[in-house]
């Protein structure tokens, strides 16, 4: 259980450690879109949002989690899961250069830097690739790589291969916004794809917001392992966040 717990409240994580290393660019490229490219990421400063998230993995289907999460563009990322009648049994806090865990059905937790995240998850990890991959915003391919862009009606395909992976994005021009992501790596043939989708303008703006992520996991021969989310409400600038987080006494640090 507490694995899934982790698996849930670090969505993005899972993603990225469904593949081999390097499947996103590891430096910063929060709100770097290329002009040639039809889609645009999301704009606020803070965010919050509240849905549900269910994960099934070796045939196994764990009670649906209640997530909420917040976020201060390009600084923090907050996510509180609980499972009923239980309540809260995990809490992140995520910001540039930091990483603190706390898992309340195993009381530990964990506080230090990505490293702890890359270790775990056998992949590199930055703060812009959890972000993105939350909101399902571009990922641009790392510097010295040249996409090959296609346009058909409505929809417009970004490909590249950076290392050994080969990465494709499916863009709807008429929203401005990615609806699919597909990771795979040529070695080992794992490989995910997110589908992102019930897409709704954001209250007060114009911006595209989707509402439902389904993940696709599947690391070699293994079965396919899905996460989706579904969102009921996403707010932007409504108010100013707060991102509390403490440990309870007695909780155990893990390394």
């Amino acid at each position: 259980m507490s694995r899934r717990i982790e698996l849930v409240l670090l969505l993005a994580l899972f993603l990225l450690g469904s593949c081999a290393r390097k499947a996103v660019p590891t430096k910063s490229t929060s709100g770097k879109v290329a002009p040639e490219v039809g889609a645009s990421n999301v704009d606020f400063r803070y965010l919050t949002a509240k849905g549900k998230a269910q994960i099934e993995a070796n045939g196994e289907k764990p009670p649906t989690v209640n997530i909420t999460l917040r976020m201060r563009k390009d600084s923090i990322i907050w996510i509180s899961a609980s499972v009923s009648p239980i309540g809260e049994v995990g809490r992140v806090f995520i910001t540039r250069d930091s990483v603190k865990l706390l898992n309340r059905l195993q009381k530990e937790y964990y506080s230090g830097n990505f490293s702890y995240l890359s270790k775990r998850f056998n992949v590199p990890v930055t703060f812009e690739q959890v972000q993105a991959l939350l909101l399902g915003n571009y990922l641009p391919a790392a510097p010295g790589v040249t996409p090959a862009i296609n346009t058909s009606g409505d929809l417009q395909t970004v490909h590249y291969e950076q290392v050994n992976l080969i990465i494709e994005q499916l863009i709807a021009l008429s929203r401005a916004r990615m609806q699919q992501l597909t990771v795979r790596d040529r070695e080992t043939d794992n490989n995910f794809k997110v589908d992102y989708s019930d897409f709704r303008p954001l209250e007060a703006t114009t911006q595209q917001f989707a509402y439902s992520v389904l993940v696709k996991a599947q690391q070699a021969k293994l079965p396919v392992s899905t996460v989706s989310i579904n969102y009921r409400n996403v707010d932007v600038d409504k108010e100013r966040l707060a991102f509390p987080f403490s440990v309870p006494s007695g909780y155990a640090r893990k390394k």
